[in-house]
């Protein structure tokens, strides 16, 4: 069997806990090189996985066997790095949010057809158990008419999480272009857009700098969020939950309740309109807290569409649209008046 041909263009957090392990568990892959503008971290890496070491992704893009790769840079590079690799006939697996505008998204779609390659937002909500779950369950229509949600994705910070820690380009806004809304509620509003399988409408955006010095990003958001269908609820994305990380998400329907990812040890808690309550226990979710780097299923599955041809579960067509709900957060936080997607 033929191996796909990975290189992996940034080697920080993201890359050195999940793009670069995952690339390693997956039997189909042989990673051959990494890029860094900090040489240090992408010798370090190239070291661990046996592959070639570049600075410059330019350099890495001519030169390099690689067949695909994965984007892991700083927001503002995510399209100009992705659209350059795939205009150079590279499939693309790219960190989210994949753009800092809906123009820049829609270049990288451009940039996929016309290579004929694949193009895939590492949204790894989308493959949480739990969240797989309850998806068949409102599919199947047991909850019935969904009436209201609320989900939530906070943590302290990027400070413990990012390579370079207070310094990180996640507080720097011309490299980050947004912040808690960027790094934590695009995986939300991919999620409910996920869970209720239609496009949200309508947005009422609160994005606040309260917690975090020296910095113009946000670190606070709350949402009120409208589906197609009129399903109205709420969205919180933060960077000030000081002592545990918050990822929980509770769909409010006509026959149940489902709460994901609030117990700890029961990932889905489904409770009945009759006063019944069905518990499972699934598996946890992706932390960044030590021993939550569970596989995120997002290499396997890029991978898989390449090795057979189809379709990537998370296109850039869906990455636009859940990048388009957090542009909308923004617009109604500027106007203070209700935002259109």
């Amino acid at each position: 069997m033929n191996k796909v041909k990975v290189g992996v263009i940034g080697c920080g957090s993201i890359a050195k806990h999940r793009h670069l392990p995952e690339y390693a568990a997956n039997a189909q892959v042989e990673i051959v090189a990494v890029c860094d503008i900090v040489q240090a971290r992408a010798d370090e890496a190239a070291q661990k996985y046996g592959s070639e070491s570049y600075s410059s992704y330019e350099e890495l893009l001519a030169k390099s066997e690689v067949e695909a790769l994965s984007v892991c840079t700083p927001n503002y590079l995510h399209a100009p790095i992705s659209i350059a690799a795939l205009n150079a006939g590279k499939h693309v697996l790219c960190e989210k949010p994949m753009a800092t505008s809906k123009e820049e998204a829609e270049s990288m779609i451009k940039a996929a057809k016309e290579a004929g390659k694949k193009l895939m937002i590492a949204h790894n909500q989308r493959f949480v158990p739990a969240h797989k779950k309850a998806k068949e369950l409102i599919e199947s229509g047991e909850v019935g008419k969904i009436y209201s949600f609320r989900t939530a994705f906070g943590h302290p910070g990027p400070e413990a999480w990012s390579a370079d820690g207070k310094d990180s380009w996640f507080f720097q806004k011309d490299k980050a272009f947004i912040g808690a809304m960027g790094d934590l509620g695009v995986h939300k509003t991919d999620l409910i857009r996920f869970l209720l399988g239609e496009d949200i409408v309508e947005v009422v955006g609160f994005v606040e700098t309260s917690a975090k010095q020296n910095t113009d990003v946000d670190d606070n958001a709350v949402c009120i969020l409208k589906s197609e269908s009129g399903v109205i609820g709420t969205l919180a994305a933060s960077w000030s939950y000081v002592s545990k990380e918050d990822n929980s998400t509770i769909i409010y329907g006509e026959n149940a309740i489902l709460r994901l990812e609030e117990d700890p040890v029961h990932s889905l808690i489904v409770q009945y309109k009759n006063g019944e309550t069905v518990k499972y226990e699934l598996g946890g979710i992706q932390t960044n807290e030590s021993g939550g780097q569970t596989n995120t299923q997002v290499i396997d599955h890029f991978i898989g569409s390449i090795v057979n041809n189809t379709e990537p579960p998370v296109t850039g067509e869906e990455g636009m649209k859940s990048l388009q709900v957090v542009l909308a957060a923004l617009e109604s936080n500027e106007s203070k008046k209700i935002s259109r997607v």
